[in-house]
This record gives C-alpha cells, sequence and structure tokens, in this order.
C-alpha cells in the first residue's frame, strides 16, 4: 500500500508541474478558441432580425417659414414614437402597440428637416409594414395641425421589404466572442498566484554565550 500512496503523490506531483510549466500564452488561446466556437454557435442559433426604414420630409406651406420646418422635423421625430401616433399605426401594422414601442426607432438630422423611421422584426415584410404604418400615422397627426403650424409633412421614401438581416451574422459574433474569451485569458494571467522568488533565510541561532559573560551573570 506504501508503494501505491507513494505512487499517487509522484504522479499528483507530476500533473502539477505540467499544469504549471503551460506557457502563459496558452492560456489566452484557449480563451479566444473557446469564446470564438460560443460567439459563432450563438450567431448560427439566434433568430435573424431585418430593419426597414421609411423617410418623411417637413415642408412649409405658402405663409410657413422655411426655417421652421427643421425644428418641426425634430419635434416630429421625438412624437413619432408616442402612443398617439402608435395607436392609430397598429391598425395598419397588424402588431400590437407594445410589438412597435418594442422594434420602431426615429432618427433626424440637424442639417435636413427629414425624419427616419426604423423598424425591426424577425419577418423582413413585417419590418415594412410597421414603418410605413407609423410613418403615415405621423404624418396623418402631423398634418391635422399644418393650418396652425404651417409645416406639412409629406412621404420621401416609403420602407421596401429587406432583403438582408440587420443582425450580425455569426463571423462576427464569433470574432466579438474570441476577443471576449481572450481578455478573460489575459485576466486570469494577472490574477493567478505567482511563485514566489524569494529563498527561505534560515533562522539565526545565537552563539553560545563566553565565559566571561557567564561569569558576569552570576
Amino acid at each position: 500500500m506504501s508503494e501505491n500512496l507513494t505512487r499517487g503523490h509522484r504522479a499528483s506531483g507530476t500533473a502539477l508541474a505540467r499544469v504549471k510549466g503551460v506557457p502563459p500564452w496558452s492560456v489566452l488561446a484557449a480563451g479566444a478558441v473557446l469564446g470564438g466556437l460560443l460567439g459563432g454557435a450563438y450567431g448560427v442559433v439566434k433568430t435573424p432580425t431585418y430593419t426597414a426604414t421609411s423617410y418623411v420630409i417637413a415642408v412649409p406651406t405658402d405663409k410657413g417659414d422655411p426655417s421652421a420646418a427643421l425644428g418641426f422635423a425634430q419635434a416630429y421625430g421625438r412624437v413619432a414614437t408616442q402612443l398617439a401616433v402608435l395607436g392609430d399605426a397598429q391598425v395598419w401594422a397588424g402588431v400590437p402597440v407594445k410589438t412597435l414601442q418594442a422594434s420602431v426607432r426615429t432618427a433626424t438630422s440637424p442639417d435636413a428637416p427629414m425624419v427616419a423611421v426604423s423598424a425591426t422584426s424577425s419577418r423582413p415584410d413585417r419590418a415594412a409594414d410597421m414603418a410605413n404604418a407609423v410613418t403615415r400615422s405621423l404624418t396623418r397627426h402631423a398634418n391635422d395641425s399644418r393650418n396652425s403650424t404651417h409645416v406639412e409633412l409629406l412621404s420621401f421614401s416609403r420602407a421596401v421589404k429587406p432583403t438582408s438581416a440587420s443582425s450580425a451574422p455569426a463571423t462576427v459574433t464569433g470574432l466579438v466572442g474570441a476577443s471576449a474569451g481572450g481578455l478573460l485569458g489575459g485576466l486570469v494571467l494577472l490574477v493567478r498566484p505567482r511563485r514566489s522568488t524569494d529563498t527561505a533565510r534560515p533562522a539565526s541561532v545565537p552563539g553560545p554565550a563566553t565565559a566571561a559573560d557567564v561569569h558576569g551573570q552570576l
């Protein structure tokens, strides 16, 4: 039995020595490879999403000021995602208001009186329908008050059915995962315990007392 215990201690010591002998770069490489595999698998399994965008433009009426159209375009961009506009858009889009609130985003330009309405969905046709429904509702609400604002909203470009997904492909998610895995591997190297390079010094033993010192103490 003592021989088996001795062999076990030797085997564990050999395995520990092998682990300690692993070069640091291998931890980074392992983290990058594992992260890349997980990221690529996520990109393959995740359902792709599609984004469609429609545009409306604010133009002044005969009594309007051209410079005012830019300011109203900024305001309409904020109003487009409000419940008053989305409540009418849900009828034309065929989806509930909550879906529109989660899927529709707007963007405006500080240089042009234009509003971009983007909708995202797992179905390309539904993305286009939601974007067009929101711009239709926004245009109707804006033009109801054009006699007081002297600015009307016109359709500039309708959203079309997207042909390619807007979500990141598996190659991109794989690269992101590899970068994250390499970063985690570097953090592991930073927090791992390091070998102590200082050698233990032997304890100092006081020398024997001389005969004169002993005699003085007596």
